[in-house]
């Protein structure tokens, strides 16, 4: 997938490829995992309210294009479908595609006026911005940095499940990084607010997109250091230490809490 990162003028063509999108909803073929959509596919949607261009696909041009009412008229064969519907069924490849078209449309759509002096914004032709019309703020799509990290004990690993879940899903830590702190910081604060221990040797592990809104999560492992489990009611339901032989209900390897597990397991088996 190639990314490119301002609006392109590029004329419509027969293997241009659309991410259709209404609020937060995706159109997908109908119990099928999603992919983009083909020019004669949308034909009959009808007019749309916006468009960004996203780059190109195995040589095709993306472009994500908004309908701003869920009752848009349907194709016989498509349905909407919220982007977690997919988390697992499509693609990474398609998977990023669609997260970064809600991105922008969600950007697009919370900037339409500046947020320093109310005047209309516009799009710019330099780079990837809306521009205020009065006093020249530049708004560029936001992304909030996140850390998400696994926790290890000898042969066991820390899992939680957050109050916001599904009923037995158990699942690596993870927070927001605050204003004035590293990752490192951030992963070690977020542990000891949750689960109540202090962790060693944090290394490194990968990052992922991850459009729930706009966040990029940046991963980590973690040695256990010292403390008991004691849990943040607010955000934990449950947190325990689960052996590899008895891993609870956990994440898809498609989200990076999976694949931190999985890492897990096969340095533990290996």
């Amino acid at each position: 997938m190639v990314f490119i990162p301002a609006e392109t003028n590029i004329s419509g063509a027969s293997e241009d490829l659309f991410v259709v999108i209404n609020k937060t909803h995706i159109l997908c073929v109908e119990n099928s995992a999603w992919r983009p959509l083909s020019s004669s596919m949308t034909t009959a949607l009808g007019p749309y309210h916006h468009r960004h261009y996203l780059g190109t696909l195995d040589g095709e041009h993306c472009y994500a294009v908004y309908y701003d009412h869920l009752d848009a008229p349907q194709v016989e064969g498509f349905q909407w479908y919220g982007l977690r519907h997919q988390l697992g069924a499509s693609s990474e490849e398609y998977f990023q595609l669609a997260g970064r078209a809600l991105q922008l449309t969600r950007w697009y759509l919370e900037h339409q006026f500046c947020g320093v002096c109310g005047s209309p914004t516009s799009t710019s032709s330099v780079d990837r911005a809306l521009v205020c019309e009065n006093c020249e703020a530049r708004f560029y799509p936001r992304i909030s940095p996140c850390v998400i990290g696994l926790v290890r004990k000898g042969d066991m690993c820390l899992l939680a499940q957050g109050v916001k879940h599904p009923q037995g899903l158990y699942s690596t830590l993870a927070g927001f990084i605050e204003p004035g702190e590293s990752a490192e910081q951030a992963f070690a604060r977020e542990v000891g607010e949750e689960v109540g221990i202090e962790i060693k040797n944090l290394r490194y592990f990968g990052s992922q997109p991850w459009p729930f809104p706009g966040q990029l999560m940046l991963g980590f492992t973690a040695d256990y250091a010292a403390g008991e489990i004691c849990i943040d009611d607010d955000e934990i339901v449950d947190a325990q230490w689960f052996r590899v032989d008895s891993l609870p209900n956990i994440p898809p390897v498609s989200t990076i809490a999976g694949r931190l597990i999985q890492d897990f397991v096969e340095q533990v088996k290996g």
